[in-house]
C-alpha cells in the first residue's frame, strides 16, 4: 500500500477524517508565486489541514 500523494503544505493527506481544505497561506489561493507554480500547493490554490478540535 502506498501513501496518497501530498503537497508540501498539506498536514495529511486527502480525506483524512479532521482534515479539511484550506486557502494556501503562501500564495493566497492563486496557485502562482512569482510566475510560477506555488511550492507550498504545488499550484492548486489549496492545502488540507488539521479542523476544529479542542
Amino acid at each position: 500500500m502506498t501513501d496518497p500523494h501530498m503537497a508540501p503544505g498539506d498536514q495529511a493527506p486527502q480525506g483524512t477524517p479532521g482534515t479539511g481544505e484550506n486557502v494556501c497561506p503562501v500564495c493566497g489561493g492563486s496557485g502562482s508565486v512569482d510566475g510560477g507554480a506555488c511550492a507550498n500547493c504545488e499550484g492548486t490554490g489549496t492545502i488540507v489541514e488539521g479542523i476544529g478540535g479542542g
